[in-house]
């Protein structure tokens, strides 16, 4: 069978060669996925920074324990958002175990140089060279407040050697400092270049008094290993900390590492998730659709004594061979693909230089295998119609298919849309992630429901139709409301992909901007002073006091972003939050509070959106538990729930509540107001002066920033839409080609009867007028459905926005592929004369 069907594949390449593009392109999808999350898993970070440490322990992720199931808890690890730190007696402790030589507290500073400010670069004490190890290439180690190390590639294009001054910023204060020496490391440094302060001086400069950020061990030489790692981590496991070894040191080493390994497993998983059912859908259409415009030639075989199972393997023989053909063309695709992918994910900031695309073995035996099964389990259910039937009866029952389908295709299509239904309920009852993640379900739920009725749906389409088309096309309409009554079960895959199509882009795309748009206009609205002193190195908690006192300033108000982990019906979630001095702050912000009010915001109180309290169960009064960006659980009680969630974060916070658990300890932005008709600007900015980088904006001004950050972050999800809604367009032109050539045979007859050239035109006219108008109806319903109710339920807005040009473009980009995609090859079949078309194979 596996010769013959490479026999075949030989001579009917023309027939074939839908099914090898669906195939393909979905093994390029999928493997641009899967490779995504392969290295995601394999990204370790730089463990250089800690080289020489034979584990560091640290604490960058939080452990949740969440609802119980059959007797287990359920445990959720999310990534910390502002990187935890371990108790400095961690590193006494680690120190006393027998066969660690050392115990090294690693304090990491966030500074700037002045002589390389666009060179990312961090503060350490000296004693932490011991754990690269660095060796002093130049000079001497610093020994006072006033001198500072520098390594290799902060010095190189800076030319600074000992005896050189700098500036450097920390802390958000710009201190003179003198070079002492240069340092360096035997092996290839990548990621941030570090400086040395002394011991005393970082530790004085350090938000986190107290506590390191790490601390690195260094065994002697005739330590037992296993003996000491298992102590090591004894003591990080009483310390609710990590002991890191191996490569898994660069993720202590960097935190952009942990946050790039999340979001490569998070974002690939997800798009997988999403591309596996696109997938999915668009290869069991494709293939079904291929083996039942062959039922003639099927036939033809059972006609000739060939057996169910002869016919059956041949045809899972020829798509095992369109299998491996496409994964030969779609893993070197996929590769490329992640690569691009890859670069621009780095170019916009989501992921750091040193993430590499790694492995591809693993996944793209996964992707072509999965492909594979469905292609083969598509091709095996849609052979079972001819393969049953007796040789007597197969030529009769391939002139003339069924118009519907079985009594449990029909239930299982009824199911399904009832699950979509339902799912609108949970979708209503959550919000963030839960809400989108049912609301996606909801969407493929339809999709499949409409695929499973699609018979039932095109025949009565066309029943309905058929007196318009009439009216419209005359007799042309009478013949292709005929024919699309009768073709009901052969145009499923056709109408699938259209709504496919339709549906995915009107979601999600116009969720993304529904989104954008609420976020930029809360921060708008809810934006009540005029200016913003602003500095890229970050702002004392003094500012704001030093704002008030400028003349004509009627109320100033620090803020701080940060982000915190609170509970949630499934699974804690990470929400943006904000520390702020309520000192006049109902005259610079304006939250829209619904109940409680901003003025009782103290320490161990917290302000929370609707939203987010109607997820975690929160009414005004009661204890909120959440945890800190650094994972410090604390107990708040809650004083003031407000309607603006998306412009200025979930969760508002006294900014002294936020003290020492953030990684800079620093202001992102002082809000003044001035009084009326009073000059201030003057002195605002002699006040911004002061401070590094200091400026005074126009609120409005941050309002435009905030929508650029917004839209870089809607990158990502924009890149998913386009994917998807790309390969499902793909497929609905695929499809709708290999439709309108597989009736060659038939136009040819009606030529030959009479039926002129003008009248088959007009005839293929008004189906696809019928069937496209079906599937964008059904398409933009699905649509509207599901967009309505995410929206709702994620920014409580009760209609979402659609501009009018993005509805245009989905809607009449899907009508100009699907005219284009038949009236091509419609037009070439009417150019062959009718009695060649009737000797051409189906």
């Amino acid at each position: 069978m596996l010769r013959l069907a490479a026999q075949t594949l030989r001579h009917r390449t023309g027939g074939f060669l839908a099914t090898f593009v669906a195939l393909a392109a979905g093994v390029t999808v999928l493997m641009t996925c899967a490779l995504l999350v392969e290295s995601g898993w394999r990204h370790q970070g730089d463990p250089h920074r800690y080289g020489a440490a034979v584990a560091v322990v640290a604490d960058r992720d939080l452990t949740v324990d969440g609802p119980t199931v059959l007797g287990e808890t359920e445990r959720t690890t999310v990534l910390l958002p502002e990187r935890g730190s371990v108790p400095g007696k961690v590193a006494g402790d680690l120190a006393d175990v027998p066969g660690v030589d050392r115990a090294v507290g690693d304090r990491r500073l966030v500074v700037t140089t002045t002589a390389a400010p666009e060179l990312p670069t961090t503060g350490h004490g000296w004693s932490s060279t011991a754990l690269a190890p660095y060796r002093l290439v130049s000079g001497r180690p610093p020994r006072s407040d006033g001198e500072i190390a520098v390594d290799a590639r902060l010095a190189g294009p800076t030319r600074l050697g000992p005896g050189a001054t700098t500036e450097v910023v920390t802390g958000g204060v710009s201190r003179t400092y003198e070079v002492s020496g240069v340092v360096g490391t035997d092996g290839t440094a990548s990621g941030r270049a570090a400086l040395f302060f002394t011991d005393a001086h970082a530790a004085a400069l350090d938000p986190h008094p107290g506590r390191y950020d790490a601390v690195g061990v260094l065994s002697a030489p005739d330590a037992d290993r296993d003996a000491v790692l298992a102590e090591v981590r004894r003591i990080a496991d009483a310390a609710g900390a990590t002991a890191y070894t191996g490569d898994d040191r660069g993720i202590a080493a960097g935190p952009e590492s942990a946050a790039a390994r999340s979001l490569a497993l998070g974002a690939g998983a997800a798009f997988a998730g999403y591309a596996a059912a696109v997938v999915g859908f668009v290869v069991a259409g494709t293939v079904g659709l291929s083996v039942r415009h062959r039922r003639r030639d099927l036939a033809l075989l059972r006609a000739v004594a060939a057996t169910p199972g002869q016919v059956r393997s041949m045809l899972l023989a020829e798509v095992g061979l369109l299998g491996l053909l496409a994964g030969a063309v779609g893993v070197p695709a996929g590769l490329l693909a992640t690569r691009q992918v890859r670069d621009a994910l780095v170019s916009r900031g989501f992921l750091p230089d040193d993430f590499t695309v790694r492995g591809g073995v693993l996944s793209a035996a996964a992707v072509v295998v999965t492909v594979a099964v469905v292609a083969l389990l598509s091709a095996w259910i849609a052979a079972l119609r001819v393969t049953r039937i007796r040789p007597t009866e197969a030529l009769g029952e391939a002139a003339v298919e069924p118009a519907t389908g079985g009594r449990v295709r029909l239930v299982c299509g009824l199911a399904c849309v009832a699950g979509a239904f339902s799912l609108t309920v949970l979708t209503g009852a959550t919000d963030g992630q839960t809400a989108l993640g049912a609301a996606m379900g909801m969407l493929y739920l339809f999709v499949l429901g409409v695929a499973l009725l699609a018979p039932w749906i095109n025949q009565g389409a066309a029943r309905l139709l058929g007196p318009v088309l009439r009216t419209v096309w005359g007799d042309s309409g009478y013949l292709a409301a005929a024919n699309l009554r009768a073709n009901a079960r052969g145009t499923v895959a056709v109408l699938t992909a259209l709504v496919l199509s339709v549906g995915l882009g009107g979601t999600v795309w116009f969720l993304q901007d529904n989104l954008e748009r609420q976020t930029v206009a809360q921060s708008r609205e809810g934006v009540l002073a005029q200016y913003a002193l602003t500095s890229g190195a970050g702002l004392p908690a003094s500012a704001a006091a030093e704002a008030r006192r400028v003349p004509g300033v009627a109320a100033a108000t620090g803020v701080r972003r940060t982000s915190v982990v609170v509970p949630d019906r499934l699974e804690p979630q990470t929400v943006p939050a904000q520390g702020i001095d309520p000192l006049g702050a109902d005259r610079t912000l304006d939250l829209r509070v619904r109940s409680g009010s901003l003025d009782a915001l103290r320490e161990g109180t917290v302000a929370v959106s609707t939203a987010r309290a109607d997820a975690a169960g929160w009414r005004l009064g009661d204890k909120a538990r959440l945890w800190l960006g650094d994972g410090t659980p604390v107990t708040l009680r809650v004083v003031a729930l407000y309607e603006r969630g998306w412009g200025f974060g979930d969760v508002t916070l006294h900014r002294r509540t936020l003290d020492g658990h953030t990684v800079t300890g620093l202001d992102d932005r002082v809000l003044i107001r001035t009084a009326p008709d009073f000059g201030a600007e003057g002195a605002l900015a002699e006040l911004a002066r002061r401070y590094p980088g200091g400026q005074v904006t126009d609120t409005a001004r941050l309002t435009g920033e905030l929508a650029e950050d917004v839209a870089v972050s809607g990158w990502l999800n924009r890149m998913l839409v386009t994917v998807l809604v790309g390969y499902a367009v793909l497929a609905a032109a695929n499809t709708l080609v290999m439709a309108a050539l597989a009736r060659t045979r038939e136009l040819a007859l009606l030529r030959l009867v009479g039926v002129t050239r003008g009248q088959v035109k007009r005839m293929v006219h008004a189906e696809q007028a019928g069937l496209l108008g079906v599937a964008l109806l059904i398409g933009a319903a699905i649509a509207a459905v599901t967009l309505t109710t995410i929206v709702r339920a994620v920014t409580g807005a009760p209609v979402p926005h659609v501009p009018a040009t993005g509805w245009t473009a989905v809607l009449g980009g899907t009508t100009a592929l699907a005219l284009l995609a038949t009236v091509v090859p419609v037009t070439r079949i009417l150019r062959t004369a009718p009695v060649e078309g009737m000797g051409v194979r189906e």
